[in-house]
């Protein structure tokens, strides 16, 4: 069965709007209701991700960046992109921090980086490796919260550097970064909290092979059921 071959593909991360549109793509026409009828006789349940806020440290509000973005329409690649950091909790009840930049246009993840410690340094390591995978542009806005790693004087030089502008979430405005911390979401329910891990390395090696996936294969509604790397190819073309 088509529908039981591309649940199990996507470890079953996919629901019946995704399915129908993936049966769509090898010209299996079918209404989403039927899809979601068969799933529920066969027992096919998709993985929910459920949006939580996970509560950050001391905001430095009086020193943040206006918010550049708001309104902003975004044409290709490369205008906006947006970085944010997530908490994972280890086995031995230490902590590690990822800091991850996405396309906003795309969706696509474009670096990341991983540091026992939650300050200028990583969000710096994820900047130098995004300029490293994308390159400079002219106009180029890099987006996020509030946070003290990213109001880090050595952030922001580094940001002024490459002739990058910084924009920050307006006050009391929690969605202004969704995008991103639904990755974040997508990524723990998806994969940290089904697979196995005990080092860093582990982490790493798990973050990696999702990316693959996210990027490459994971369909998405806001890029109109592609990834988001068929969806730059696309918009490329």
């Amino acid at each position: 069965m088509l529908i039981n071959q591309i649940f199990k593909k996507h470890d079953g991360n996919y629901g019946s709007p995704k399915i129908t549109r993936e049966l769509a793509k090898q010209d299996v026409h079918v209404g989403q209701k039927r899809v979601a009828r068969i799933m529920h006789e066969h027992g096919l349940r998709a993985i929910k991700a459920v949006m939580y806020r996970t509560k950050k440290g001391r905001t430095a509000f009086a020193s943040a960046s206006p918010n550049l973005i708001f309104e902003k329409t975004i044409t290709g690649v490369n205008q906006v992109w947006s970085g944010d950091v997530t908490y994972i909790r280890m086995p031995d009840d230490t902590w590690r921090y990822l800091a991850v930049i996405i396309d906003r246009f795309s969706r696509s993840v474009i670096s990341w980086s991983l540091s026992d410690r939650r300050d200028g340094a990583l969000t710096i390591a994820a900047l130098e490796r995004a300029v490293r995978n994308r390159g400079l542009h002219k106009g180029l806005v890099f987006h996020s919260d509030r946070g003290i790693e990213y109001i880090a004087k050595a952030f922001r030089k580094r940001l002024s550097l490459y002739s990058i502008s910084q924009s920050m979430n307006r006050p009391k405005k929690m969605n202004d970064n969704a995008q991103i911390e639904s990755f974040f979401n997508s990524f723990k329910v998806e994969r940290l909290k089904r697979k196995p891990y005990s080092s860093d390395n582990d982490v790493r090696g798990l973050f990696s092979s999702y990316i693959r996936y996210y990027n490459y294969e994971r369909s998405h509604s806001s890029v109109g059921y592609v990834s988001p790397m068929e969806y730059e190819s696309k918009k490329a073309a």
